[in-house]
């Protein structure tokens, strides 16, 4: 009878402990952050997942001189840079509103530009605290130790002469991203407008976790890819 009462209670811990792990579980899944384009999608073209900041969309209009479009132009406090992350349930977003930088637009002469921008990791968000907390502890991201994510552009494609308010132009930006003090080289396919004074460049570029001495997460019930997209939604004013 005795051992039946403890085989009793053991199954019970199992259970128990099961209903813990699985709720553990799912309070750590769910995306909560949509990603939001600075580039309306009427604009752009339609984007899988995303929405417009700005809401209507800018049609085509005047001629846009170079006088505007040429000088230092400042990352506006309403910029965002996303991290996605694909696990076997779902893609998780994650949001980071913390941007600094500039960008040096040079439309005589491509290799004259300059562009450079900050996030600080301290202000990544999921929309889950336990989860924000756990990405930025020492197993990832090493926010302490590592407070902040650069990238520093090496080159730009050449910008068309001539820009239309409202339209998109096509960019590449190439450069090395620092994560964890860890450099790499990538390329953003990117698109900017120019509308109603300000710039909008919206650009991605896929990463790896390995890219910066991380290894992507694994469980038994849950899987996650080593890739992660990297989206820039940038607004920048002179």
């Amino acid at each position: 009878m005795k051992k039946k009462t403890i085989a009793i209670v053991a199954a019970g811990v199992v259970v128990i402990g099961a209903i813990t792990a699985f709720t553990l579980l799912r309070n750590s899944l769910g995306n909560n952050v949509e990603i939001e384009s600075v580039i309306p999608a009427q604009t752009q073209g339609t984007a899988n997942g995303t929405s417009s900041a700005n809401g209507a969309a800018s049609s085509a209009g005047a001629a846009v001189t170079a006088e505007q479009l040429n000088g230092a132009w400042k990352i506006a406090d309403t910029s965002k840079v996303y991290w996605s992350v694909t696990t076997s349930q779902e893609t998780v977003n994650f949001v980071d509103p913390s941007v600094t930088g500039t960008w040096n637009v040079n439309l005589d002469d491509a290799s004259a530009m300059t562009g450079e921008g900050t996030v600080e990791m301290s202000a990544l968000d999921s929309g889950n605290g336990q989860r924000d907390e756990h990405v930025k502890s020492a197993d990832y991201l090493s926010a302490t130790e590592f407070p902040q994510s650069t990238f520093v552009v090496k080159s730009f494609s050449e910008l068309p002469a001539e820009w239309t308010e409202g339209t998109a132009v096509p960019v590449q930006l190439q450069g090395t991203m620092t994560v964890k003090g860890i450099a790499k080289d990538v390329t953003f396919d990117s698109q900017a407008v120019y509308s109603g004074g300000q710039l909008m460049l919206s650009g991605k570029t896929t990463v790896t976790f390995a890219d910066f001495g991380m290894a992507n997460p694994h469980s038994i019930v849950l899987d996650t890819e080593n890739n992660l997209e990297v989206r820039l939604e940038l607004v920048l004013a002179k």
